[in-house]
């Protein structure tokens, strides 16, 4: 591979999942602010994937730089990382035994050059219905505060999942079977790796 590859995420998720596809690359994370709302949620996780991208991209060369970001959306509203412990209850109380949508946006800026290429994901996924000692046990856990929608999956939330319907590692924070795609179009990646 002639490019290197960017992170443009300071997400440790994320670099996990990225590793997992076997490329060499270097994060370097974005400083553009997660700021919501704008337009429809699908366009809208793609545009900030986007800026992300662009952002870290700004004065490199001989660089392919991937940003993401995720939403999780509940009847059309966004929830993002909960501001404190009762904002992240507030959540999971209304996320509980119900189904809501993870959409991942995920973009390819080259520096220099300008090619650009987005997609988004979206799974659905169903939370089981759950005490609230189990809501107080979690939160306190510390786990729900830098997660959108106030769990994480992969880790102890994800025993308030019921089910999931779609890519899991969109849930986590980087579709990768779309990710990898989006590699193999512009020649990043010769060979399947992982779903």
């Amino acid at each position: 591979m002639r490019e290197r590859l960017i992170l443009a995420s300071a997400s440790p998720r994320r670099a996990e999942l990225l590793r997992q596809l076997g490329l060499p690359f270097h994060v370097v994370p974005s400083d553009v602010p997660e700021a919501w709302p704008w337009g429809p949620v699908r366009e809208g996780v793609m545009a900030l994937a986007l800026a992300k991208a662009r952002s870290v991209a700004l004065g490199l060369a001989g660089a392919i730089v991937l940003g993401a970001d995720t939403a999780v959306v509940l009847e059309g509203r966004v929830f993002g990382k909960p501001q404190s412990a009762e904002d992240a209850r507030r959540m999971l109380r209304e996320l509980q035994g119900r189904e809501h949508e993870v959409i991942t946006g995920v973009a390819l800026v080259e520096a220099p050059g300008g090619r650009e290429a987005t997609a988004a994901v979206v799974t659905r996924v169903l939370m089981r219905t759950y005490a609230e000692a189990e809501i107080d046990a979690y939160v306190a856990s510390g786990e729900p505060f830098d997660k959108a929608g106030a769990y994480a999956i992969q880790a102890a939330g994800g025993g308030l999942v019921a089910k999931v319907e779609g890519c899991y590692t969109n849930v986590v924070g980087l579709p990768l079977t779309t990710t990898r795609r989006l590699l193999e179009a512009w020649g990043l990646i010769s060979s399947p790796g992982p779903s």
